[in-house]
C-alpha cells in the first residue's frame, strides 16, 4: 500500500514517472524569482486527459463514447464508466451529491482525525485532540515538559506561548492542519509494519458512510455477495501535493473494490498497467466523483500527480457557496486549496 515509487536513474525513465512529471505543478522561473510577483503554474497540456464530466453529459444526450470508453449499468442517477484494458475498474462522475459531499469533508476535518484514529502526526506528537477547532482559533501546540520523564504535547491560546519562554517548543495548530496528510479509520494500518493491526484502538467507520460505500461498491462485487467495510484511509492534498504511483495491495481479497471518494479541488488521476512501463491513462477527478478498484484493476499502479487549486480550474463553486455562512468561513478557507480523498476497504 502507497508503495510510491523512488525517483531514479532507472524510474525517471518508465512510462509512470514521465506521465507524473507531465502533469506534476511546476511554476515559471520568473515569477518565482520577483518578490512581488504572485508565484505562476506552468501551463500544463490536458488535451489527453480523459473527462468523464464531459462523457456523462454527452452520453445523457445520446452521443457517441470515445474510443476505450464503455457504459457500464449500475443501477444508480448517474452513469457508470469503465475503460478497454482495464478490467474491474469503474468511473462514477457526480456520485455524490452536494449534500453528501460537504458532509464528509467536513467529517474529514472535523471528526476522523480524533483519536484513537491515527494519522501522519502521530509519529511526532502523538495523538492530537480537535486539531481543526485548535486551528480555527488559533491556537499553538507546546510541548509540555512537566513530566520530565514523558514530555507531552497540547494546545494552548497563541498569547500562553511568550510566557512559556524562549525555549518553548511550539507549531501553529494552522500548519498542523496543512501538514495533515492522512488518517485511518476503522481498522488501523501500521504503516511501519505495512499491514492492518487489528490491536490497535480505532473508531469504527461511521454507520452512514458504511452505508454509502456498500451502496456504491455494488457494481463492483462478486454475483451474490455484500461489502463489508471495514477499514478507510483518508488522504489530504495542498497545493503541489502528488500521491506517487502505487499499489493498495494489502487486503486479503483482490476482488473486493476500493471506494475511492473525491472531494474539493479538481486533480489528475493516472491509472496505470500491472508495472510501472506500462502507459498510464489519465483522467480528471472532481469533487463528487467515485472509483472502483476491484480484480485486476487492484493490480494497476496509480496515483495523482496533479491537484488544481486556482479559482478557474478547481471546480469548487457550490461547494464554496455552501460553506460561505460566517461560522464555516474557516473550513471554506482550508476547501479552496484543498482535495480530500476517501477510499474504504474491506479487510478480511
Amino acid at each position: 500500500m502507497y508503495g510510491a515509487e523512488k525517483p531514479s536513474g532507472d524510474s525517471e525513465r518508465t512510462a509512470f514517472r514521465r506521465a507524473e512529471k507531465k502533469y506534476k505543478l511546476y511554476y515559471d522561473d520568473r515569477s518565482l524569482k520577483s518578490s512581488r510577483k504572485k508565484k505562476q503554474a506552468k501551463p500544463v497540456d490536458v488535451s489527453d486527459v480523459i473527462d468523464f464530466k464531459a462523457i456523462a453529459a454527452a452520453h445523457e444526450r445520446g452521443g457517441e463514447l470515445p474510443v476505450g470508453v464503455a457504459a457500464a449499468p449500475c443501477g444508480f442517477r448517474r452513469p457508470m464508466f469503465c475503460l478497454e484494458g482495464r478490467p474491474g475498474f469503474y468511473f462514477i462522475p457526480g456520485a455524490l451529491s452536494l449534500e453528501e459531499q460537504c458532509q464528509w469533508m467536513r467529517e474529514s476535518l472535523l471528526s476522523f482525525p480524533q483519536p484513537p484514529n491515527r494519522t501522519n502526526h502521530n509519529a511526532i506528537y502523538g495523538p492530537l485532540q480537535d486539531l481543526f477547532a485548535a486551528a480555527k482559533e488559533r491556537k499553538v501546540l507546546v510541548k509540555d515538559e512537566s513530566d520530565g520523564d514523558h514530555p507531552t504535547w497540547k494546545f494552548v491560546d497563541e498569547a500562553e506561548v511568550p510566557l512559556r519562554g524562549n525555549g518553548c517548543t511550539s507549531c501553529p495548530a494552522s500548519a498542523l492542519l496543512r501538514k495533515l496528510r492522512w488518517s485511518t479509520l476503522g481498522l488501523q494500518f501500521d504503516w511501519s509494519q505495512r499491514n492492518y493491526d487489528v490491536s490497535l484502538p480505532h473508531n469504527k467507520i461511521p454507520d452512514a458512510l458504511c452505508q454509502l460505500a456498500k451502496r456504491l461498491a455494488t457494481p463492483a462485487m462478486p454475483q451474490g455477495e455484500e461489502f463489508r467495510p471495514e477499514a478507510a484511509i483518508v488522504n489530504y492534498f495542498a497545493s503541489g501535493d502528488t500521491l506517487g504511483g502505487h499499489l493498495d495491495d494489502m487486503e486479503a481479497d483482490w476482488s473486493k473494490p476500493i471506494v475511492s471518494m473525491s472531494l474539493g479541488c479538481k486533480a489528475i488521476f493516472l491509472l496505470g498497467g500491472k508495472t510501472r512501463q506500462d502507459d498510464p491513462i489519465a483522467m480528471f477527478l472532481r469533487s463528487g466523483d467515485v472509483l472502483l478498484m476491484a480484480g485486476e484493476a487492484r493490480e494497476c499502479f496509480h496515483g495523482v500527480p496533479r491537484i488544481f487549486t486556482d479559482e478557474d480550474s478547481a471546480e469548487i463553486t457550490p461547494l464554496e457557496l455552501h460553506f460561505s455562512n460566517q461560522d464555516d468561513c474557516f473550513l471554506q478557507e482550508y476547501l479552496r486549496s484543498s482535495r480530500i480523498n476517501i477510499n474504504i476497504r474491506q479487510v478480511f
